[in-house]
């Protein structure tokens, strides 16, 4: 395992599931943590100290330093309060791991107002939240001429990067979170700090009340939380500096570099397309139509296996 003694992390939504096995994980490696959780519902209501508290106590049990944060990560302050404590308590922040989120999955022609606001506020306005002040703070750092070797893990979704029926919400907020990682990698690389994404399969909360998962693991399950982890490890490493920008498809043992949105069937023409000279080409190159894949079928391109939607 690489070595992050002397560094310090913070994973959001580390109460349970793959942000609690982040929270370990990077621990096991040395880092102090700061392991925030809201402890709220999985559609976002309520509030409770508890699975942050717990998480804490199994690092500090294991030898480990930590410290639970109770933060709302879409609240601009909140956030600014969460790096501050990591600040305060530790002296520093190295790592940043947002992974926080809620569910309220619908189709879209039912989906509400409400629903639509509160997921795309936890995942995406819970993502830039903390990363805009940890950036001020490595940026403020960089500027003072000390060597900055900033991380910040980003966490996507298979239905963000494939789309999945039913998650219009959800996938566009974690679709909106991969575009964010692109550019805030380009963005922090002249400060020293890398962005990266996972896009991770994992049985948790959220996954058990959207998919009939696999249960034929074996002596190897690869929808345990913790297989996230060492991806999550390996790119907090001082070694991964050079690796920055990218998002990372997990299944188990088989993690993809994705390639995203990539040049494709190219129309070209000397002057500006008539309608009707584009419409027949159209029909011509993709005579049978063209449509996504879908998500199962992205997943079992990078890697991983069938889930089925409930």
């Amino acid at each position: 395992m690489p070595s992050l003694a002397g560094k310090v992390a913070i994973v959001t939504g580390a109460g349970r599931g793959i942000g609690r096995a982040h929270a370990l994980a990077l621990a096991e490696a040395g880092a102090k943590m700061i392991v925030n959780d809201l402890g709220a519902a999985l559609s976002g209501e309520g509030q409770d100290a508890t699975p942050a508290q717990q998480v804490v106590g199994e690092i500090e049990a294991a030898g480990g330093e930590a410290a639970a944060n109770g933060e709302n990560v879409a609240d601009f302050a909140g956030a600014e309060r969460m790096i501050q404590q990591a600040l305060d308590e530790f002296g520093s922040l190295d790592i940043l791991v947002n992974n926080a989120g809620i569910l309220r999955d619908r189709m879209l022609v039912n989906m509400t107002e409400d629903e639509w606001d509160a997921v795309i506020g936890v995942h995406l306005k819970g993502h830039f939240a903390p990363t805009r002040h940890a950036a001020a703070y490595w940026r403020e750092r960089s500027k003072a001429g000390d060597d900055v070797k900033g991380r910040v893990i980003n966490t996507s979704s298979p239905s963000g990067v494939f789309g999945n029926v039913g998650q219009a919400n959800y996938g566009a907020a974690k679709a909106a979170i991969a575009g964010f990682t692109l550019i805030a990698a380009q963005e922090l690389q002249r400060y020293g700090v890398t962005v990266n994404c996972l896009a991770p399969n994992a049985r948790t909360r959220m996954t058990e009340s959207a998919f009939e998962l696999p249960n034929d693991a074996g002596d190897f399950d690869p929808l345990d939380p913790a297989n996230m982890a060492p991806v999550v490890v390996a790119l907090c490493a001082d070694e991964a500096q050079g690796i920055t920008g990218q998002v990372f498809h997990v299944w188990g043992g088989a993690v993809n570099a994705l390639r995203g949105w990539d040049a494709g069937e190219l129309f070209a023409s000397d002057e500006r397309w008539d309608a009707d000279a584009l419409l027949a080409e159209l029909v011509e190159r993709f005579p049978e139509g063209v449509a996504p894949p879908g998500m199962i079928a992205g997943m079992q391109a990078a890697g991983g296996r069938s889930l089925r939607t409930k």
